[in-house]
């Protein structure tokens, strides 16, 4: 059987768009097919990347081999779309207690987070304008990724590419046979599931995550801040803020519950005014175990999903994984195969 296409994709958050990118240059004819389903995390997500989990100041999984795939990946990208997404910017973290700066000092001192831990405050003046009695930290190779700029170019360019369908796709629309999947007129050997939490699976939990954007008159950080929220800085004294983790009621959208606790967050932060401009909320694709998820789901199927909070980090590493399995049959790592929750 002749097929139109070498890859087709539903979905086109983070996932699929980083996915679609990548298999892509390899040479692969990708179609895909999108809905833009309201609640999806990526069209507001903050796209901090960040390679330390603050809370215990330990890395996060494969964190340089994540950062390292994710900085050049975006780079590329940016010259291949002649604009600018991805912001190399340090990460401040002002620590709650002393003992949490205690464990900072104390990790600097190990070979595994020298190069990513410096002491605070770094060369962010604005800083002191902020409360740290137990002092601050650095988090070094942090950036943002400003996804809903991404996610608009590439789908102006791949409409106009012919490429990517503005239109859902149900179970009863996909027909697979011997050699393939079909949707619609548009075959492949494989289609890819890029649907997020809009498609169940075992494993997958959808969680709901509340930001604000905000104008804080009088503080112009040039740094990343984090003590209880992340606080972005994304000009002319503007900030977004978040975000919260609710795993009950997620497609509620943007709760007053919600608000109040980031607002409190904000309000111990900086004793100046706060001036709320949006209030936003999406649903966010985790993973049981905080993996993500990919690999086969049958002969003609797979599925990359389970980013949770940190996709701007993970998708370019899951996509070059799966590009590899897609195209040489290399084994899914085990951390990461959807089949562990069979």
């Amino acid at each position: 059987m002749l097929h139109t296409h070498d890859v087709l994709i539903i979905g086109r958050g983070l996932a699929g768009t980083v996915l679609s990118e990548t298999l892509a240059d390899a040479g692969l004819r990708v179609m895909i097919f999108d809905a833009q389903l309201p609640g999806r995390a990526s069209a507001v997500a903050t796209g901090i990347v960040n390679p330390i989990v603050l809370r215990r100041t330990v890395p996060s999984w494969r964190a340089s081999e994540m950062l390292a795939i994710a900085g050049a990946f975006y780079r590329e990208l940016e010259l291949d779309y002649e604009a600018s997404f991805w912001h190399p910017m340090p990460l401040v973290e002002l620590f709650p207690t002393a003992q949490e700066a205690g464990l900072w000092h104390m990790r600097m001192k190990e070979e595994e987070f020298s190069r990513l831990l410096a002491v605070g405050p770094g060369d962010d003046p604005a800083i002191a304008q902020l409360p740290q009695p137990y002092g601050s930290g650095v988090v070094k190779r942090c950036a943002w990724l400003d996804i809903p700029t991404l996610l608009r170019l590439h789908r102006e360019r791949w409409i106009k590419a012919g490429a990517l369908e503005a239109r859902s796709v149900r179970d009863a629309d996909v027909r697979t046979t011997s050699e393939g999947v079909e949707i619609d007129g548009h075959s492949a050997p494989i289609l890819i599931r890029c649907a997020g939490p809009f498609q169940p699976m075992e494993g997958l939990v959808p969680v709901r995550g509340e930001g604000l954007t905000v104008r804080m008159p009088g503080l112009a950080l040039r740094s990343m801040v984090h003590r209880g929220l992340f606080l972005l800085p994304v000009g002319d004294e503007t900030y977004r803020a978040g975000a919260t983790f609710a795993w009950d009621d997620v497609w509620s959208g943007p709760t007053q519950k919600g608000r109040d606790h980031l607002m409190d967050k904000l309000t111990r932060l900086w004793s100046g005014e706060i001036e709320v401009l949006d209030h936003w909320a999406g649903v966010r694709p985790a993973a049981q175990d905080r993996r993500p998820i990919l690999g086969r789901m049958n002969g003609h199927e797979a599925v990359f999903t389970g980013l949770g909070s940190r996709g701007a980090l993970l998708a370019p590493w899951c996509a070059a994984h799966l590009l590899e399995h897609v195209t040489k049959g290399a084994s899914i790592d085990p951390e990461v195969n959807a089949a562990r929750f069979r």
